[in-house]
This record gives C-alpha cells, structure tokens and sequence, in this order.
C-alpha cells in the first residue's frame, strides 16, 4: 500500500502547531486590533477571477514540493512576487508550509507589501488559530482543503474566513469532496488535478469535475497546468482560472513565462 503523503504533512503540522499555540498564543477574536480591519475587502480574490477574456492566473511562489525538491535555486519571494504582478499575474498564492515546501508565513508578510495583487495563503488549515494568523499576516484569502476537512469543520472555517475578511478557495479533487464543498457553501472551489495522497497528477480531474459545478461558483484549476493547451482546454471545461507553481518556479525566468504563457494562451 502506498504512503499516504498527505496524512503525514498533516499530522506533522499538527505536533508544530499545538506547539506554536503554547509558545506563541494569538488573540482570537475578531475585535483584535492586530487584524488591522482598515484593510477587510481592500484585495478581493474572488473579485480578481472575474469572468472575462482575460487568463485569470493565480501565480504560485513555493521554494520546494514534497515530490520534486527545490524548485527554485536562487528563491527570493518579493522579486518573484514583482515580476509575477508586472506580467500579468491576477493574484499571487504563497506556500507557507515550512517542512515539506521550505515556506513561511513570513514570505506571506513581505510579498504583501511589495504588490498590489491579492494575496492567497497556501497551506494545510485545520484550525481557527490559523485563519487568525493568515488574517494577522494579511492574507487576502486561505486554501481549504476538503480531503482533511470534516464537513462541520469546513463549514467554520469558511464562515470564518469571511469574518477575517479573506476569501476561502475550497480544493477538492474528487466528486464526494465537491459535492461536500458545495454543501458548505463554497463560493470559490479549487479542483487540484494532483493527488495530494500519491502526488500523482492527472490534468482530466479538472475536466470530469467541472460539470458538476454550478455557474454561479467561481472554478480554479490547480496543479500540472504547462501549456497554452491546458489552459484552452480548461476554459472551454468553464473554468475561471489557474493556479500554476511548479512550472513558473521551475523556469530561469518565472514573470517571463508567465506572460509567455497568457500570450500563448490567447492566441
């Protein structure tokens, strides 16, 4: 039987977290001066998707995978984070995972104040103490992950993210864990063509699931996006935008192939 990768980088951060809240406890409450409410909805991620002509793609910065290694040599996450919003990036997603992608919250926090763009936290979220710490840090909107989420769970975590004044992107990767995702009411669903329990990846997750959403949903295509074909594709499956990591990490140049790839993608 296989190893289930995900079952240990969730049980990893869940030692480190109960850790971290003893250590270094937040105030969780929605009247904690450290949410900074000036900014609630300043950066909307649902708004960025919106449905036009444009290639709506979420540009991902991530050192490391779990099943690739480093990705990224020479990894400095403001530039990246520049020269993704100069090229065309509608938003900007941030892993912040530490164990197995080499991230930080602290990424999060600089690319932040470099653009302008909307800003989602990538990580494994199972607990309220985290929403509070992506809202302390800015985060414009949180991954939720069905596959680790019981849906009472997610249900409050959602609620919960809109109170903090972040949107909530739903991944799921299976028709059980949509259909669980549309029962809470998500408004913005991610389908994640890699297998989080094997890593592997197979592009046609994206394009089974599709159907099975309502138009009113916002829909994001996640993992092995690489060509101009794989995004035509998926827009003809009525998908809304891309989430692409690995590929633009991967290139010398990452703000350069992103815009070679919304070029190619239009033409």
């Amino acid at each position: 039987m296989e190893e289930n990768r995900l079952t240990r980088i969730v049980q990893v951060k869940r030692t480190k977290l109960e850790q971290l809240k003893r250590v270094h406890p937040i105030v969780q409450s929605l009247d904690s001066p450290e949410l900074h409410p000036g900014r609630i909805k300043t950066r909307s991620f649902f708004d960025a998707l919106d449905r036009t002509d444009r290639v709506n793609i979420i540009a991902e910065i991530k050192k490391a995978s779990p099943s690739k290694g480093i990705l990224c040599e020479e990894f400095d996450p403001v530039q990246i984070a520049m020269d993704y919003e100069s090229n065309g990036a509608v938003a900007i997603s941030v892993l912040t995972e530490e164990d197995h992608f080499l991230g930080s919250l602290d990424h999060l926090k600089m690319v932040r104040h470099a653009v302008i763009r909307p800003i989602l936290r990538k990580d494994f979220i199972f607990d309220n103490y985290q929403l509070y710490e992506a809202a302390q840090a800015e985060a414009d909107a949180v991954l939720l992950i069905v596959a680790i989420l019981e849906p009472a769970l997610l249900s409050r975590l959602i609620e919960l993210a809109e109170k903090l004044g972040m949107d909530a992107l739903v991944e799921v990767h299976e028709l059980s864990e949509l259909r669980t995702a549309l029962e809470c009411n998500a408004q913005i669903i991610g389908v994640n063509n890699r297998d989080l329990k094997t890593f592997r990846v197979d592009m046609n997750t994206s394009v089974h699931l599709a159907p099975h959403v309502p138009d009113s949903v916002i829909l994001v295509s996640e993992s092995g996006i690489q060509t101009a074909d794989d995004i035509r594709i998926l827009r003809n499956a009525g998908f809304d935008g891309f989430l692409i990591g690995e590929f633009f990490m991967k290139s010398f140049n990452p703000g350069k192939a992103l815009r070679e790839l919304i070029i190619r993608s239009l033409n």
